[in-house]
């Protein structure tokens, strides 16, 4: 199992978010396994792909949030069928593509930087987040969801199985009801394009290395950290000036570092420092990209409040894009 889900607004946290497990605290399965649609907010369902055997497929899904109303959320929940390694939730401020289609050209974010904002995301089949119901004072936290957002689901399959199999993808967002007083949240994501990994030697795996420092504000209030590499990856953390964050040696299994009242955590550096290091023991030259199978990535990923509701923050490289 992999633990990864996104805030946006909300990241990998397939494992519940602080003082609560997944799913709670209404996310309801149906007779098939999967989800129930929520009373209050709305679900996000692909169509069905069928995934031949032995075959790793990247694609993303177009759509447009199904709420006629704008909505806060306070939790996400998800469920893959069998095969499911990994789905990120990105909204956009404008269409990329048709509502309704189902493509694997340029999906992702890496070719579309800035623009697409990591609003959730999950590494295994059923996966989820609660946002902390404090903010220090009483106030809960909330993402801020338009009514009809564009947006679209990646999502990463791997069949290892020897028949096809026919995956599928739910996802659900619980509103707060309505009139609620909430904590704007944030998400501050970056992304690093100078990956580039030369193929292995006779004598081993090559060894490569990413880094970036990103402006944070004093006042920003972090909840949760992480990372994202694929299958290259083998060092991973997030660093506020000399002070460890966020420490991992799982690619598949990165963990979270979480933060709670009253204090939640501040930058006192002002910077997040990252760093993501490889081993490359394939025959290919590995850049930056968003198909698992041959590409590579490495991309912090936290949540913060108070946000001003909108786009959080995105660091490309060292460069703040917004």
């Amino acid at each position: 199992m992999r633990c990864f889900a996104v805030v946006l607004v909300v990241p990998f946290l397939a494992c519940g978010s602080p003082g609560q497990s997944a799913g709670e605290p209404d996310a309801h399965v149906d007779g098939d396994g999967g989800l129930m649609p929520p009373t209050r907010g709305f679900q996000i369902k692909s169509p069905t792909i069928d995934i031949d055997p032995g075959k790793e497929v990247t694609y993303c899904y177009y759509f447009h949030t199904p709420n006629t109303v704008d909505m806060s959320i306070k939790q996400w929940s998800s469920h893959m069928t069998p095969g499911g390694e990994h789905m990120v939730l990105y909204l956009t401020p404008t269409d990329l593509q048709t509502p309704g289609t189902l493509s694997t050209a340029q999906c992702g974010i890496t070719d579309r930087s800035p623009g697409p904002v990591w609003t959730y995301s999950a590494q295994t089949e059923d996966g989820g987040v609660v946002l902390p119901d404090d903010d220090g004072s009483g106030t809960p936290l909330g993402q801020s969801i338009k009514a009809g957002h564009s947006g679209f689901l990646q999502v990463q399959y791997l069949n290892t199985t020897g028949a096809a199999i026919h995956a599928q993808v739910e996802l659900n967002a619980y509103a707060h009801d309505d009139g609620v007083r909430v904590t704007p949240v944030g998400s501050f994501f970056t992304l690093n394009h100078h990956i580039d990994l030369l193929p292995a030697t006779p004598s081993g795996p090559t060894p490569g290395t990413v880094s970036g420092d990103c402006t944070v504000a004093p006042d920003a209030r972090f909840f949760l950290m992480t990372t994202h590499t694929y299958k290259q990856g083998v060092h991973t953390f997030v660093k506020d000036g000399s002070t460890v964050l966020f420490d991992s040696t799982s690619w598949a299994h990165p963990g979270i570092a979480t933060w709670g009242t009253p204090s939640f955590y501040s930058f006192t550096s002002g910077k997040l420092s990252y760093q993501c290091e490889y081993l490359n023991p394939t025959t290919n030259e590995i850049k930056t990209g968003d198909t698992a199978a041959t590409d590579e990535m490495c991309m912090a990923i936290g949540y913060y409040f108070p946000s001003d509701g909108t786009a959080g923050h995105f660091c490309l490289n060292s460069m703040m894009l917004y």
